[in-house]
């Protein structure tokens, strides 16, 4: 007699999905399930999402964005409602025409990265500059005041 498991959707047929997933799971040389988690290489193509960097210092924030072959009028960076949002646009065409041909190559590059600003962030000082392929921006913090502090006696 075979002993038949009922699967979280209510069917007593296993779906190939799930015998897949089993099986690799079960395999001790996969590190992570090829099926809960997407597949890197397939992210790092088709997404093209530059690395950012974020330092803090005492007068102020940077977002570094790695973006090489970009001009600096490929970016726009605004602050909307609180909020830095740089995006980037590209399109690149070469043409090449000879007697019997013609030859056209399209590129087109483009994403967007969002990031809440804290309320320290003085938003009408924000500069950003674009140098060897890295797209810097300046966030200026507020001078806060030290705070008065005194102490009370108890009476």
């Amino acid at each position: 007699m075979t002993l038949l498991k009922k699967r979280a959707n209510g069917s007593k047929i296993p779906s190939i999905r799930s015998n897949l997933l089993d099986l690799f799971e079960a395999n001790p040389f996969v590190e992570e399930s090829l099926f809960t988690q997407p597949l890197k290489m397939w992210n790092e193509a088709s997404t093209r999402i530059p690395a950012t960097n974020i330092r803090e210092t005492k007068e102020e924030y940077t977002v570094e964005i790695a973006a090489p072959g970009m001009e600096k009028e490929d970016f726009h960076v605004d602050i909307v409602n609180n909020m830095l949002e740089i995006t980037v646009e590209k399109e690149t065409v070469n043409e090449e025409e000879e007697k019997e041909y013609t030859r056209r190559e399209y590129d087109y590059r483009s994403f967007n990265r969002s990031f809440n600003l804290p309320e320290t962030v003085d938003a009408e000082k924000v500069k950003a500059d674009y140098k060897n392929g890295i797209l810097r921006v300046h966030l200026p913090k507020i001078a806060i005041p030290e705070k008065d502090i005194r102490e009370i006696t108890i009476e």
